[in-house]
């Protein structure tokens, strides 16, 4: 029952504070936490707002919500070439919570923390009545001047994307739809990889510092691949020309185009890959391509940025493909 739970100073003792080993965070002992910056970097910050039945289902393993929470911050730290330093969590816990569920959630964190080498450094904890929501903010460093923005490609610079594009959505699908994989003989391993890419988001953290050197401008794909060209041609006042031939994608998503290909684009374009964005230009593109292999995180050329401001053209075989308008995922 609810008054057999702890309070909220014995929450933050018991399963916040071992999370909380960055001398800045005080011990979360204190109303905030005191962050030095190392001599000669700035700092990036970014927030994400995961919630409930809106970016994760309500019964999800508790591990990977928190996981996800903390990679979706990741992963925008990773597109600005920034190094993770520490974060910040917001926790609105539903009504129906248990310790149980919230001894599982720290876990998840605290595994990512190890593999990603960021500290918990303060936060809140509420009583939500409209269900869980998780708020991070995360805390990255890079070299003065040189974060990685949107807004700086030009007219010919190379587009490169990360991984594989449209798993996530296609995993969303198959939540939604149980018996969509059944419908389009999707191979149980193939389900399995789909799930798991909407479920675990993979942040590219070992590309941060090679967007530094190499990228004239970069984001991660959260919205939709589509959608998030837009943003970047958008900030950037040029353009994006996409070979939809060559945009990654895994067997999984070779498969759903033969056999589901009206939904195929639209996956492409359904959000969550959290994969990185990056335009180079033209003589950069090759060892940027090959550093980016060595680092264990290929990146695959899909295109070209041109001078039709804000335009975003897909082409496949030389064809012109229609994209829905106003696609891409959108928070409102």
């Amino acid at each position: 029952m609810a008054q057999d739970r702890p309070g909220e100073f014995e929450l933050i003792r018991a399963y916040f504070a071992p999370l909380a080993n960055d001398p800045g965070s005080l011990g979360l002992t204190d109303d905030a936490a005191v962050l030095k910056p190392e001599p000669g970097l700035d700092l990036v910050l970014t927030k994400d707002v995961l919630a409930s039945n809106v970016h994760f289902f309500a019964d999800d393993a508790p591990e990977a919500i928190a996981a996800k929470a903390l990679r979706v911050n990741l992963s925008d730290l990773a597109a600005k070439g920034a190094k993770p330093r520490g974060y910040l969590l917001g926790l609105a816990l539903a009504s129906d919570w248990t310790e149980r569920w919230l001894e599982r959630f720290c876990a998840g964190l605290s595994a990512d923390q190890s593999a990603y080498d960021i500290r918990l450094l303060g936060g809140d904890t509420i009583r939500s009545n409209n269900g869980l929501q998780v708020s991070i903010t995360a805390i990255g460093q890079v070299e003065p001047g040189k974060a990685v923005r949107r807004s700086g490609a030009r007219s010919g610079d190379v587009l490169f994307v990360s991984g594989t594009i449209g798993d996530a959505a296609a995993g969303l699908n198959a939540r939604i739809d149980p018996a969509f994989c059944e419908r389009v003989s999707l191979a149980r391993v193939d389900e399995s990889h789909i799930l798991d890419r909407y479920l675990l988001p993979r942040p590219r953290t070992t590309l941060a510092p090679l967007l530094v050197d190499h990228a004239s401008a970069a984001m991660d794909v959260s919205d939709g691949l589509f959608a998030d060209c837009g943003h970047l041609a958008k900030a950037s006042q040029v353009g994006v020309e996409i070979d939809l031939s060559k945009v990654p994608v895994s067997t999984a998503l070779r498969h759903l185009h033969t056999k589901a290909p009206e939904d195929f684009v639209r996956f492409l374009n359904g959000g969550d890959d959290y994969e990185i964005l990056a335009a180079v230009p033209a003589e950069k593109a090759a060892q940027f391509s090959r550093q980016a292999e060595r680092a264990g995180c290929p990146v695959t050329e899909i295109g070209r940025m041109s001078e039709e401001a804000g335009k975003v053209r897909v082409k496949e075989n030389g064809r012109p493909v229609a994209l829905q308008r106003d696609s891409g995922f959108r928070h409102f």
